[in-house]
């Protein structure tokens, strides 16, 4: 992967290794395809997360994790990446300015065409989603009109269960078709093996996302 900063196509911020791809790897296979540089700053180290017996430390766990991330970005093909290092799960305590710091500090270097972020309910609730989401759409407010990217987040069809999630949904209002990169796409989704159980529980609710990646655009 480069190291340089040519204008990207589309940057994806999120919280942990393998955010970035159960949801929109085959959109960046897509626009890589088409000859275009995307990316991905990715906020923790993910040394929180279950070890599945593949190690015993938070530190193991955070190594083996990077090693998955570098696997499934060589899968995907992306070409920037940026990793940081604030703490996995207690995320939404770091100072928030931090954080938002990161955020426009990408965006204005990599200047993107699109910024790519979990929505207001982090999809699933999971406090690293909401905090992450904050940060970038903080970042984001904050340059700009003529600066400002178009912002995606994750969206799915099927609205959350929880109420607290469900108020805060918001239904796509973009979809792609990836089907055609199905077999890379798994081969990606299956890099990050300590997230096997995620995978199984991913696939099982939401089947259609392994072939349909949907987003809701920011007005």
């Amino acid at each position: 992967m480069t190291e340089t900063n040519p204008r990207l196509k589309l940057l994806l911020i999120v919280p942990h290794p393998d955010d970035e791809v159960y949801g929109a790897s085959g959109t960046l296979m897509d626009l890589i395809e088409e000859g275009h540089t995307v990316g991905l700053v990715t906020l923790t180290r993910g040394e929180a997360g279950r070890t599945l017996g593949l190690c015993e430390t938070p530190a193991e766990l955070a190594g083996l994790r990077e090693v998955e991330l570098r696997a499934c970005l060589d899968v995907i093909g992306v070409q920037v990446h940026e990793q940081c290092s604030f703490p996995d799960k207690y995320l939404k305590d770091q100072p928030l300015d931090e954080l938002v710091a990161v955020a426009r500090s990408a965006m204005q270097r990599h200047r993107p065409e699109t910024v790519l972020a979990f929505p207001p309910n982090g999809s699933n609730g999971h406090p690293d989603h909401v905090t992450a989401h904050r940060a970038v759409k903080t970042a984001w407010d904050s340059l700009l009109e003529d600066e400002r990217p178009v912002l995606w987040y994750y969206a799915s069809k099927t609205p959350p269960e929880n109420e607290v999630l469900r108020d805060l949904w918001l239904a796509p209002n973009l979809k792609r078709d990836v089907s055609r990169h199905i077999t890379r796409k798994l081969q990606a989704i299956a890099c990050h093996r300590t997230q096997a159980l995620s995978t199984v529980d991913f696939i099982r609710k939401f089947p259609e996302r392994i072939v349909e990646e949907t987003f809701y655009q920011v007005d």
